[in-house]
């Protein structure tokens, strides 16, 4: 019975400790859970400032990332930029850049009208008013301007009219809308535009190529000349297309030689007939254009012998069949014996015979 007892006691014990336990762990889950729910509005703040500032990064990582990828791209085109021709010294850029233009100014060209020998006193309208009726213009330049002053700029003279009194001949150039406007006003070559000024119409692009075998060169022309006084003085063998007289820039002077084109190739060679002839004081010079000036070759009998041989030479053309046997004789003689022997024997062998 006692030990019955002893074991009823110890299980109620047991209980009494498992209850006790239980009523002590169970106060702090409870706390727990009322803690989590207490802060969860504090998290979620936080959790939000978490947030913002993770995107903040995010943002920020992408511009680095962003900003090193233009850093590499303009690296690549620094370096495409430096990439040298080493045959002309230019970059890759430049060499685009010069063919765009000179395609742009092809192009510009192409529609371009050259008009020269115009009279100083032409004025744009004029020009304009001219050119019209071939179609729109849109612009007018005038050239080889010689300003009256040094201190004036050729642009500033063709705006103000400040020619230098010696000037006569001014050039132009007349732009079209279209190229097939500019190939029209061709039509306006050697017209006359003033008393004694035949105008010369021509395109102003590269590719105008000059006929040569309708063209003489012209060469000892005197400095002031004119083109009417050339034209006039080479319509005798026919009707002439164009007079060009290559002038310099800075003056106007001419250079001293020109072109002149005919219509028919007949004309060119009643043109070389007045080679040698007077035009405002000089013999002209007149050949065929594209012709290269050689100098005049001496005949084979007048050619210079080399210097060894000129001695020989002469001899040959001094001795006859005459005299050739005595002119002989005599050198045998002083080859055979020594030259002071050749003077000293024979007085010896004179003096023994007498």
């Amino acid at each position: 019975q006692e030990n019955k007892k002893r074991k009823r006691t110890e299980e109620v014990e047991k209980a009494s400790e498992d209850q006790s336990s239980s009523v002590v762990q169970e106060p702090p889950v409870k706390a727990k859970k009322a803690r989590k729910k207490e802060l969860s509005k504090a998290e979620k703040k936080l959790a939000n400032r978490e947030s913002a500032l993770e995107q903040a990064d995010e943002e920020e990582q992408q511009k680095l990332f962003e900003n090193k990828a233009k850093q590499k791209k303009k690296a690549s085109h620094a370096i495409t930029k430096s990439v040298v021709n080493s045959d002309t010294g230019t970059t890759i850029k430049q060499q685009k850049e010069k063919k765009e233009k000179m395609v742009a100014d092809e192009t510009v060209n192409r529609r371009t009208v050259f008009v020269g020998n115009l009279p100083v006193n032409c004025t744009a309208q004029a020009l304009k008013s001219l050119f019209k009726e071939y179609g729109q213009i849109k612009s007018v330049r005038f050239r080889s301007l010689v300003p009256a002053e040094d201190s004036v700029s050729k642009k500033l003279a063709a705006i103000k009219h400040k020619v230098h009194p010696n000037a006569k001949f001014i050039n132009a150039y007349v732009v079209f809308k279209e190229e097939c406007d500019a190939i029209k006003a061709l039509k306006e070559n050697g017209t006359e535009i003033a008393s004694g000024f035949h105008i010369r119409v021509d395109i102003a692009s590269r590719n105008s190529s000059h006929d040569n075998k309708r063209s003489v060169f012209l060469g000892n022309l005197s400095y002031d000349i004119s083109d009417d006084a050339v034209r006039e003085h080479f319509s005798v063998c026919g009707a002439v297309v164009a007079v060009r007289i290559v002038r310099d820039r800075n003056t106007g002077l001419g250079k001293g030689f020109g072109y002149v084109l005919f219509e028919n190739t007949d004309a060119v060679h009643l043109a070389l007939k007045l080679n040698e002839t007077a035009l405002m004081g000089r013999k002209i010079r007149v050949k065929r254009c594209g012709e290269k000036w050689k100098a005049p070759q001496k005949s084979p009998g007048q050619a210079r012998a080399p210097k060894g041989r000129a001695r020989t030479t002469l001899k040959k053309k001094r001795c006859s069949n005459e005299s050739f046997v005595g002119e002989k004789a005599a050198p045998l003689k002083k080859s055979t014996k020594p030259k002071r022997l050749s003077k000293t024997v024979p007085r010896s062998k004179a003096g023994k015979n007498k």
